[in-house]
């Protein structure tokens, strides 16, 4: 048996049936933004990653920096437990993430970090702290989400509990999850005052009606990722802040998909100048190497839930603050300090703009749209899968559609000449297979 059937016959992927219907291809090597795959028959294919491997890889494959952090920690300890015992690329990365963190003047700082295993359990940790700040503070009762339809914060129990309750990849599971409270989704960037304006009283209706219920609000800023790659007002931010400080929720922010650069700002919340109360990262957090998030709060959050009864956050991963994925993280990290993600973000998206307007004359095609480097080319119908992932590796391109979404969100390297054969590729598969 080849790799391939091999991996049939035991493995399961994500999203899929065991019984590995789906195309599958052996990643060979892996450099900068190319993979080199192998088909089933054995056939090689040379593909640009559009994927930045779900959103991660944003410095690109085998980047010297990042290897050769990861070399220097292997070479003194890959792993110790974080319970009673610290080190420096943990306490490097929190000082890190602390002074790069969104801030504002007449806010309180996010100066607390937790160090988790992935993004889902970031967001499980965000809301058990919010959960525990409302009982230290008085209110017992407080253990419910407002969030909004059309968002995604992970496949976990709780994390699931707040993502979208119908059009949500969880809906199979609602007598496990937790009765949250769902606004509508917000209006699209761009929209008229007045549309924005009615969105703000059915949300503040909504807050009004179970403030008591509430311990915070949760969404992801500006761009919902796996939950429908829509990009909404920033605006709306402003209102979810105001919201959430005259009904005594907390704010809590999932920018696990879109941190560290990915939507034209360091944060997708610097569009709006809001600073959250919680904010939840990872993905990008160590360029795609390692599994690796954090949960940033404010000191006076961590000050309350600290002076409650429990006395502690009830929180502890066996790998929390891997010495290895955080030192990877701090490479990272010190790749974007010098600022050259903004011209690459930049020079992305304008790639990814003008080549993907061409899907538009396709019949198949309701809308594209881009936000800093993230480009979507949006379907009237569902997105065949596997027909779409075959051609557009058979035009040198590597996508995972969803949904009705055939997507981008390239490597921070990638040059404009990649972007060109990205999105063409993208718009060639879409027409081979759904027609002109």
């Amino acid at each position: 048996m080849n790799l391939i059937q091999r991996d049939r016959a035991s493995l399961w992927h994500p999203y899929a049936p065991a019984s590995g219907t789906l195309p599958l291809w052996e990643v060979e090597d892996a450099d900068g933004v190319t993979l080199r795959l192998r088909d089933e028959a054995g056939r090689s294919h040379e593909v640009l990653d559009a994927m930045s491997s779900w959103w991660s890889v944003i410095h690109g494959y085998r980047n010297p920096i990042l290897d050769a952090a990861a070399k220097r920690q292997l070479g003194r300890f890959s792993h110790v437990m974080f319970g009673g015992l610290t080190h420096e690329p943990a306490v490097e990365l929190a000082e890190r993430l602390v002074a790069l963190a969104p801030s504002a003047a007449d806010r309180p700082r996010l100066e607390r970090v937790f160090l988790a295993d992935s993004g889902s359990v970031s967001v499980e940790v965000a809301l058990k702290l919010a959960v525990q700040f409302q009982t230290a503070s008085g209110f017992p009762h407080r253990q419910r989400f407002l969030s909004v339809r059309g968002g995604y914060h992970g496949d976990t129990f709780a994390a699931m509990g707040v993502c979208d309750p119908v059009d949500g990849m969880h809906s199979a599971f609602p007598g496990l999850l937790a009765a949250n409270v769902f606004a509508a989704r917000p209006p699209a960037a761009g929209s008229p005052p007045e549309e924005i304006a009615q969105w703000q009283s059915h949300v503040e209706d909504l807050a009004a009606e179970r403030t008591n219920e509430l311990a915070a609000i949760i969404v992801e800023p500006v761009l919902q990722g796996a939950g429908g790659m829509f990009i909404y007002a920033a605006e709306c931010l402003h209102i979810l802040r105001d919201i959430a400080d005259r009904h005594g929720t907390l704010l809590i922010l999932d920018e696990i998909a879109t941190g560290f650069g990915r939507t034209g700002e360091l944060f997708a919340v610097q569009h709006a100048g809001v600073v959250p109360d919680i904010m939840c990262v990872g993905k990008a957090l160590t360029g795609g190497y390692l599994t690796l998030a954090a949960m940033l709060c404010t000191g006076a959050v961590a000050a309350r839930v600290s002076s409650g009864d429990a006395g502690a956050l009830l929180h502890g991963p066996t790998f929390m603050g891997n010495p290895l994925a955080c030192s990877v993280a701090n490479a990272s990290l010190g790749i974007l300090d010098g600022g050259a993600w903004r011209t690459d973000v930049a020079r992305i998206g304008s790639g990814l703009a003008a080549r993907l307007e061409s899907a538009l004359a396709l019949d198949a095609v309701n809308e594209v749209r881009t936000i800093g480097a993230v480009g979507v080319i949006e379907l009237g119908t569902e997105v065949d899968v596997a027909a779409v992932t075959r051609a557009a590796v058979g035009h040198g391109v590597w996508v995972r559609p969803f949904r009705n979404l055939v997507y981008a969100m390239p490597p921070y390297v990638s040059t404009i000449e990649e972007i060109r054969r990205m999105a063409d590729g993208m718009v060639a598969a879409v027409a081979e297979v759904h027609g002109p």
